[in-house]
């Protein structure tokens, strides 16, 4: 009975202690653009709105505002700082471009974190899909050691960081939610791409990162 009564307790504590819904607040839908056709390998048709989740009480987008750093210190357009300005419009001025083949934008959170989900706006003024998309969060700032990494689409290692297992997926408003299935704590996000179904560059509109 006392067995019983506990594991019922503990099973509540769980529940209440994710009691809040998150639920990514998106921007206009504005496509501009004609789309490219595309065919991708491991592709993801689905391109509504992300799934609510739930996490625990105080969880909160700790990127706004946050340094960005990159593998292209000089973006073709745009500012790094557009990645965390919590501004998703798909309007110009409201993204950034770096440059082609596999590159990486880093967000410092400055303090370690419980990271409980991330979200995504590469481009979305036109249906595209965005190649070996990867990311990773580490204590490290060189990403050198104590890597975890948390999505990853790169079906086939191109980017040498691991195979993926998850699907390649359309650009819209409504972004891309990764939720974790476990929490994972660390100061730093870094996220991975290596072009897109339109075009070989690399676009970022804005990263959120939700935790405690």
């Amino acid at each position: 009975m006392k067995k019983s009564i506990i594991a019922i307790l503990a099973s509540a504590a769980a529940v209440s202690a994710f009691a809040a819904t998150l639920k990514l607040d998106v921007p206009v839908a504005l496509i501009s653009g004609t789309q490219v056709p595309f065919k991708v390998p491991n592709f993801d048709p689905y391109d509504g709105p992300q799934p609510e989740i739930q996490v625990p009480d105080g969880v909160k987008n700790v990127a706004k505002g946050k340094p960005v750093t990159s593998s292209d210190d000089f973006p073709v357009i745009g500012e790094l700082t557009l990645i965390t300005d919590g501004d998703k419009e798909a309007a110009e001025g409201c993204y950034v471009e770096i440059q082609n083949g596999l590159q990486w934008v880093q967000i410092d959170l400055q303090n370690p974190v419980e990271i409980y989900a991330i979200a995504v706006w590469h481009y979305h003024s036109q249906e595209r899909a965005y190649k070996d998309v990867v990311i990773q969060v580490s204590d490290d700032p060189t990403f050198k050691k104590g890597v975890t990494t948390v999505y990853s689409n790169d079906t086939d290692n191109s980017s040498k960081l691991g195979k993926g297992a998850e699907k390649t997926y359309v650009e819209t408003n409504y972004g891309k939610l990764v939720a974790l299935k476990t929490p994972v704590k660390g100061r730093y996000v870094r996220l991975y791409s290596d072009g897109n179904t339109t075009n070989d560059m690399n676009h970022y509109t804005e990263v959120e990162v939700f935790a405690k």
